[in-house]
């Protein structure tokens, strides 16, 4: 039966109405993302290094082609020169070593013990050999034998003790250093530092490098002590051998120390200030740049407005034209379908983040990696990719890095890293039922992105220390953005009410209140949706569409039975309540499911896919059955009266007509197809219960004549189904259902009959 065209009218004039204000959402958000990039890029313009002009033209070496003149005075700080400053700076700070106090009083006390010993021995031995044996068991193997026969021979051997004592205290108490191999190359050649610390008491003192002590000129130390103090001849002879076993090094090179003078010097070191004049001619036409013009030119380049006219107009082209192929392509020309409202604020407000997030990354990105390392590609990628479609993912990993690279954020190092990093992000998800498919996402990113950081540093050529630090953050960037990923979708999809595959999975679970609900309330109408969803999934494996959609859909296509359970077909045991009732009012009891699931769906927060689903699994079709019966009912009444000898007036007959728009579904025609193969589904899975014995090929002509009931009808014109998709949803079905009849079927002869009233009965059913 054709489609009234009264009832069609109302829907369609609205939606003409309302077309042109909802098209301009869409639009307005593009337009606030371009003017908020634009803002950002501009103000950063004035305050940030990202526009140096091109320097790059002008290499050191060559003759220049044009004049450059400072429009403006400047001054800058001359890198170079300061760091000259400061590494000669460097150059003129001590080594660093610290006097041992402990060490100090150990040597003491061990030169006081022998004084002791010497002094109370030989006041009790008349015998050489014993007073030298007495000594060398106090002190084994450090006492030379010529020095100990000497003094003991002195008759002023507590003179030559207490001689030895004032040496050994002045020698101690300057310090005798231990010199490293390494490590004082790059410090003050002529200066040391020696630090006394004892206590809170910490003292400091500079040491020409020409008057320390060390082990290797001790002994001219010795000498030199001797020899300006008042020492008889014999403590001359021995002062160094008697000394030497108790001469050791105290005083030790502190490399903390050192390097806490060196930090603390190179932070003190001023700048070297350049200053510019306005009208200066820093690049002479003709003449070989030199190195200190090119340094002049950079400063002028970094430190200038950016906010001139060419500068302004390049960016705001260039927005435009990235802006413009977004909104361009973010519709059904990629993925088949407009926008909704909150998607396009989603995917304009990530693409205004990345391109304005870039300006200001850039800024603070280390010189000796590419700035896409800093930011998370694959994260802004990603959440439209699951959220949205896949290929509309894909526009944006091309786009976004080519909008970052003409505002000048990257390189075409960073471009390059940045694109690799969005493609395989766009794909990664596909598929994908569970939140750990997120995880191993980021893993097959960071893999692709150390991939291609490895050649990208191969071809600029990097040096081997560069690669363990950038290939790290390379890699990092993959895993973070997977792990944000987890954090950002669930809020997301209910922002945008997505139907997500991670979400659908969640809504499959048939242990769901509500499902258990509908279980327990309409276990009939539960038993069908199971079934519906069985041939739904199927079907559309078959045809390429989303068989998790379908699924879903078809597992709360019924919701609206669930107030009335007992007026439907399938949850009714003895009595039928339409015996009871008029068969208007039937209708209207039939079609309210579809108005009642539609509101407890949104209830419950579902996706808007299935939601849609809900609305349109009947259409806008006839309920045949009981518009039938009116008829049925009107004509006997019209019978009944003429039989009676009434006369009815050509008037009264058409006021008591019965109107086809009074038995209408609500709801319109499929508009995706998962819904019409929902629909197709749910009028199959009712009607085929009424076939007895059902074999292959009666289903077959069943099937195919309750879908050419559908196309006739004009409800699958707007789901995009093909022919070839129809013979494939029959014969899917087909193949579902002689699997769940098998046991009951006998196979008679090809030409068995079939039921051509199929659809009035499912009609009934609702």
């Amino acid at each position: 039966m054709k489609n009234n065209p009264e009832h069609r009218s109302i829907p369609a004039i609205i939606r003409m109405q309302l077309s042109s204000s909802v098209k301009t959402r869409p639009a307005l958000a593009w337009l606030t993302a371009f003017f908020l990039c634009l803002v950002v890029i501009l103000v950063n313009l004035n305050s940030s290094r990202l526009y140096k002009g091109k320097v790059e033209e002008f290499e050191v070496g060559r003759v220049a082609d044009r004049d450059v003149i400072a429009d403006q005075p400047v001054t800058y700080v001359d890198e170079k020169a300061t760091q000259l400053r400061i590494e000669a700076e460097e150059h003129l700070v001590p080594a660093v070593f610290q006097y041992s106090y402990k060490i100090t009083e150990e040597l003491r006390n061990q030169w006081r013990q022998f004084v002791t010993l010497a002094g109370t021995i030989s006041g009790d031995v008349h015998s050489r050999e014993t007073y030298r044996l007495s000594l060398h068991s106090g002190f084994p193997g450090t006492l030379n034998d010529d020095v100990l026969d000497q003094l003991y021979r002195s008759q002023d051997r507590q003179q030559l003790l207490k001689n030895g004592t004032a040496v050994l205290d002045a020698l101690l108490g300057t310090g005798i250093y231990s010199m490293p191999q390494t490590g004082l190359e790059n410090l003050n050649p002529d200066v040391v530092e020696l630090l006394r610390q004892s206590g809170s008491r910490i003292e400091q003192e500079r040491v020409p490098l020409r008057n320390i002590v060390t082990r290797d000129n001790i002994a001219e130390a010795v000498v030199s002590k001797v020899a300006v103090g008042s020492y008889a001849p014999l403590f001359s002879q021995i002062a160094f051998r008697l000394l030497s076993p108790f001469l050791r090094e105290n005083v030790f090179y502190s490399p903390d120390d050192t390097e806490k003078s060196l930090a603390a010097t190179k932070a003190a070191v001023p700048p070297v200030m350049r200053s510019i004049q306005q009208g200066k001619r820093i690049i002479k036409k003709g003449f070989i740049i030199t190195e200190d013009e090119v340094a002049e030119l950079r400063a002028l380049k970094t430190t200038r407005p950016g906010n001139d006219l060419p500068t302004v107009f390049s960016v705001v082209i260039f927005l435009l034209l990235v802006f413009g192929v977004l909104y361009y392509f973010s519709s059904r020309r990629i993925i088949g379908r407009d926008l909704t409202d909150r998607e396009a604020y989603l995917v304009s407000g990530l693409s205004a983040l990345y391109i304005a997030g870039s300006v200001l990354v850039k800024n603070i990105s280390m010189e000796s990696m590419p700035v896409s390392v800093l930011v998370p590609t694959a994260l802004v990628i990603m959440l439209p990719s699951i959220l949205i479609h896949s290929r509309l993912a894909l526009v944006l990993a091309m786009v976004l890095p080519l909008g970052a690279f003409f505002t000048e954020s990257f390189d075409t190092a960073s471009f390059a890293f940045a694109v690799v990093s969005g493609v395989v992000a766009s794909y990664t998800l596909q598929g994908a039922e569970k939140r750990m498919d997120l995880v191993k996402a980021g893993l097959i990113i960071a893999a692709a992105n150390i991939t291609a950081m490895t050649a990208v540093l191969l071809s600029l050529h990097s040096p081997a220390g560069v690669y363990p630090q950038t290939l790290f953050w390379a890699a990092f960037n993959g895993l973070a953005s997977g792990m944000l990923v987890l954090g950002f979708l669930p809020p997301l999809e209910h922002a945008l009410n997505a139907a997500t595959n991670f979400r659908l999975i969640e809504l499959s679970d048939l242990n769901a209140p509500i499902l258990r609900r509908l279980f327990t309330t309409a276990p009939g109408t539960y038993s069908h949706s199971i079934m519906v969803a069985n041939l739904a999934e199927t079907a559309c494996q078959d045809i390429g569409a989303n068989p998790l959609l379908a699924r879903v859909g078809a597992y709360y296509h019924d919701l609206g039975k669930m107030e009335n359970p007992d007026y439907f077909v399938e949850n009714q045991t003895d009595h039928n309540r339409h015996d009871d009732i008029a068969p208007s009012l039937s209708a209207t009891v039939i079609r309210s499911h579809v108005k009642l699931g539609v509101e407890k769906a949104r209830q419950l927060g579902l996706p808007q896919a299935v939601i849609d689903i809900i609305a349109e699994h009947h259409g806008d079709s006839v309920i045949t059955w009981f518009y039938n019966k009116a008829l049925q009912q009107e004509e006997a009444k019209v019978a009944s009266a003429k039989t009676a000898g009434a006369k009815t007036a050509d008037g009264d007959s058409k006021k008591s007509a019965v109107s086809a728009g009074d038995f209408l579904y609500p709801g319109d025609p499929p508009h995706s197809r998962e819904s019409a193969v929902v629909m197709l589904a749910d009028v199959t899975e009712a009607a085929v219960r009424t076939l007895q014995k059902p074999n292959a090929v009666r289903l077959e002509r069943f099937i195919q004549e309750l879908i050419a009931g559908k196309v006739e009808h004009g409800q699958l014109a707007q789901s995009e189904l093909t022919f070839r998709d129809l013979e494939t949803i029959k014969n899917a079905f087909i193949r579902v259902l002689m699997g769940y009849y098998h046991s009951r079927i006998e196979y008679p002869r090809a030409d068995a009959p079939n039921n051509s009233k199929a659809e009035n009965i499912k009609d009934d059913t609702g």
